[in-house]
């Protein structure tokens, strides 16, 4: 028995080639312990047909079903590099949870702080315009309305409230989340959501053509190779958190780490994603909400895990420069 992570826990190699056994994957041959991610729900898995992923341990019952729905409909869909075949086990007999096993997609894992460290600025340049042309490639996946999946009928339920407010109303339960677990949160940090929410919300109502929205794209969630001197996203993953919505509510994720590093990062990615997709009219202030809504997100599991950057910043001081930025 070896300990791979927290969430795993103890597994042995006769619980592995029963989960091999299930999908004819071959003889077990060794497995190994994946360093990145914030929730170690992920190790390596090889046997005699090849390197795969296992994920195991779901936080929720719909969450492999959410990911196994996506991957298939972007694997049939878009030429996004995805993790397909998902292979999804429902049943705990093995490890006592459900499973899913998937291919091991190549590339250098930018979440590995030696592997980012080793990259010059051009390739970081390069690896973010890739980062653009994927996800442009990701929102090719439309459906006719934007919602959430839903377990029981195994597909899209559409959201119960116009998509604008619902965005608002996650907004402000993200506030009041955070206000309830730390003093950080102040009125006045209450009051400068309200005014940004105000001045920005009439861009909400201009219409778009829902798609896939991964919700967590970042460096952190793919992995990256580089062909004749071009970088290229090889494999894209963890859609946990996907739904259907307003695509460019994708962008505010990818922006605010790469801002948060160096702005010309942030710009290389824009400038690729919008040469393959149209902004809709309103976008600066779209952009506003869609980033006070990331970065609210962000503020309010900080506050509950607790924070990586100056802990004396209120709400205001932390996100005002990420929600004003003017980048295209």
């Amino acid at each position: 028995m070896v300990r791979y992570s927290h969430r795993l826990g103890e597994l042995s190699p006769a619980q592995f080639q029963a989960a091999l056994d299930r999908f004819d994957l071959g003889r077990f041959l060794h497995a190994e312990a994946i360093s990145a991610g914030n929730f170690g729900q992920n190790l390596y898995l090889t046997s005699t047909t090849g390197q795969y992923v296992l994920r195991g341990a779901p936080f929720w019952p719909h969450q492999f079903p959410r990911e196994r729905f996506f991957t298939d409909l972007l694997y049939a869909h878009t030429r996004a590099p995805v993790p397909w075949p998902y292979l999804l086990d429902p049943r705990d007999d093995i490890f006592g949870w459900s499973y899913v096993i998937m291919p091991c997609l190549p590339g250098l894992q930018l979440s590995d702080p030696q592997v980012r460290a080793a990259l010059h600025p051009t390739d970081l340049r390069g690896i973010a315009r890739a980062m653009g042309e994927t996800l442009a490639e990701l929102h090719r996946l439309t459906w006719p309305c934007a919602g959430q999946y839903d377990l029981a009928t195994d597909t899209i339920r559409p959201f119960d409230t116009p998509y604008d407010e619902w965005v608002l109303s996650r907004i402000r339960l993200f506030v009041q989340e955070a206000a309830s677990l730390s003093g950080r949160t102040t009125d006045a940090d209450v009051a400068w959501v309200e005014e940004v929410i105000a001045r920005n919300r009439a861009a909400l109502a201009v219409p778009f053509q829902p798609c896939f929205v991964h919700g967590d794209y970042k460096e952190g969630n793919l992995v990256v190779v580089q062909d004749e001197g071009t970088w290229q996203v090889s494999g894209v993953f963890d859609y946990m958190d996907a739904w259907v919505g307003d695509e460019e509510q994708d962008l505010s994720r990818t922006t605010a780490v790469f801002a948060g590093e160096d702005l010309d990062l942030a710009r290389a990615f824009l400038a690729v994603y919008t040469q393959r997709r149209s902004l809709r009219p309103g976008y600066a202030e779209r952009f506003a909400l869609y980033m006070l809504y990331e970065r609210t997100l962000i503020w309010q599991f900080g506050q509950r895990h607790g924070v990586w950057w100056e802990p004396d910043l209120t709400l205001r001081e932390w996100a005002a420069p990420y929600v004003g930025l003017s980048l295209l």
